[in-house]
């Protein structure tokens, strides 16, 4: 069995055994899931996610939050794919945002975000999802372009 395949069986793995994180009112306003990244071929790291599908629910993001856990993130789901555009505004801590293929590869990664600011922050390539991490997750865990993403929910990241 190569390496590869056995990344893949351990990161399934990870997803259907996950647990969700507290989250405040966050809770109410989206739904939860578990992410897996795969971050090289020793390393697989999982994450409690808020998944943001509705216009609403996109727009509002993490704003006004003003902590997460590092184990947590937000992930912006769009049905087609789209040269995505996110901007930081009433959002209080610094992000690491992943903008993510439909096939789970990241096409780029923007770090340490600054809160509070109006600037567009875009992706380099239509995509379906972007992926929003506490500031300096993706360093710490040596996230790149090279790791993969793994999502069970709906129409999301599969491979």
């Amino acid at each position: 069995m190569t390496m590869v395949r056995v990344i893949s069986i351990l990161c399934i793995g990870c997803l259907l055994s996950g647990q969700s994180s507290e989250g405040g009112d966050l809770e109410s306003a989206f739904e939860k899931d578990i992410l897996v990244i795969a971050a090289s071929e020793h390393a697989c790291y999982v994450f409690d996610i808020y998944v943001a599908m509705t216009r609403e629910q996109q727009a509002r993001g993490l704003m006004h939050v003003r902590y997460m856990p590092e184990s947590t993130g937000m992930l912006f789901v769009y049905r087609q794919p789209r040269v995505l555009s996110m901007w930081m505004k009433n959002t209080y801590m610094p992000l690491d945002m992943l903008f993510i293929r439909a096939d789970g590869s990241i096409a780029n990664i923007e770090t340490n975000t600054e809160p509070l600011s109006l600037e567009s922050i875009s992706a380099s390539e239509p995509l379906n999802f972007v992926l929003e991490l506490n500031a300096g997750v993706t360093e710490r865990l040596r996230i790149d372009t090279q790791s993969r993403v793994y999502f069970s929910g709906g129409s999301s990241v599969k491979k």
